[in-house]
């Protein structure tokens, strides 16, 4: 599957938020990357402005264009708000959930671990990152040597991350339960989801 490997810490400056997690370097540069990063007062377009809005969201769920158009796509088809249905979707991710979780530190290494089939759902093992989650859908580590302590490394590191209330995770059996989709609110999304739905609208 495409995924984006080129530099991180540029992509954050570019946007000016820790898209990836916090990083010193930003504090540091708090401005755009490039030799004229630091005098840049280019004024954006409302065109310009849905587009950094859009790519924040996918870098942030390390999704390709047609992914993410693919997510849009289908939030559109369904009742509600597009924009928060949108941003539920992603939430509800495979990948998404295994990070929340704490089993993996980053979103990318939660892909991966989703990947090379260290995850079920619902007692099955399931190797589709963008595998979309249900209400009472049972999220763990595989019961292999291998699986758990992958999980288990991937929570020592993690301890500082709160698990969303949406989520329940048991740490003893490495086994987390999607209680409810989350609301807007919980989701506490890192860019403006209507101006996403504009720009894919126009």
């Amino acid at each position: 599957m495409a995924r984006y490997t080129g530099p991180r810490v540029r992509i954050s400056r570019r946007f000016g938020v820790p898209i990836f997690g916090p990083s010193k370097y930003l504090e540091r540069r708090n401005y755009g990357p490039g030799v004229h990063g630091p005098k840049s007062r280019r004024k954006h377009t409302d065109y310009g402005l849905g587009l950094i809005e859009k790519q924040k969201l996918r870098y942030y769920y390390g999704l390709m264009e047609k992914q993410f158009r693919g997510v849009y796509e289908r939030a559109k088809q369904k009742r509600g708000i597009t924009g928060e249905t949108m941003l539920q979707i992603l939430e509800t991710r495979l990948d998404n959930v295994v990070y929340h979780l704490g089993f993996a530190n980053s979103r990318a290494a939660a892909r991966q671990m989703v990947s090379h089939g260290h995850i079920t759902v619902n007692g099955r093992k399931v190797d589709v990152s963008s595998f979309a989650l249900k209400v009472n859908d049972v999220v763990q580590a595989k019961n292999t040597n291998a699986s758990r302590q992958l999980a288990t490394k991937g929570m020592e590191i993690s301890t500082s991350r709160a698990v969303p209330e949406w989520l329940s995770l048991n740490k003893e059996e490495l086994k987390g339960v999607v209680m409810r989709i989350p609301s807007r609110d919980e989701i506490q999304p890192i860019a403006n989801e209507q101006a996403v739905v504009e720009f894919y609208s126009r």
